[in-house]
């Protein structure tokens, strides 16, 4: 038989503690709040209490999961602008200790003929 779940085993857990509570406690709650309200609201309730019931029960979340995977790309890049940012002061900093004390005449000693 086809397991339809089988990447549940193999990915780690990624809610725990309160979270995972509040997932399985307010799944409970939007379920019944939605088979109360009934119509197509109260289906998309029941839909959504669905969705966050199974994240607690599970107590995995393809999305944060794909959200942590891209903060640490975030971080990572961040880090790299960071230091490409003092890599840049350094030069500016270079640059300004070389020009400090010269002055620009205009006259670099090359002449060129008029025409």
């Amino acid at each position: 038989m086809l397991d339809l779940d089988s990447n549940a085993h193999t990915e780690e857990k990624n809610v725990h503690g309160w979270e995972r509570a509040s997932s399985l406690a307010g799944g409970a709650l939007m379920i019944s709040k939605g088979m109360r309200h009934g119509g197509v609201i109260g289906l998309l309730q029941v839909a959504v209490g669905g969705l966050a019931l199974a994240r607690g029960v599970k107590g995995r979340c393809a999305t944060k999961a794909w959200w942590l995977r891209h903060r640490q790309e975030y971080q990572r890049l961040k880090g790299d602008i960071d230091r490409g940012a003092a890599e840049l002061e350094v030069l500016r900093a270079s640059a300004d200790a070389a020009t400090r004390g010269v002055t620009v005449t205009g006259d670099d000693g090359v002449h060129t003929p008029k025409l």
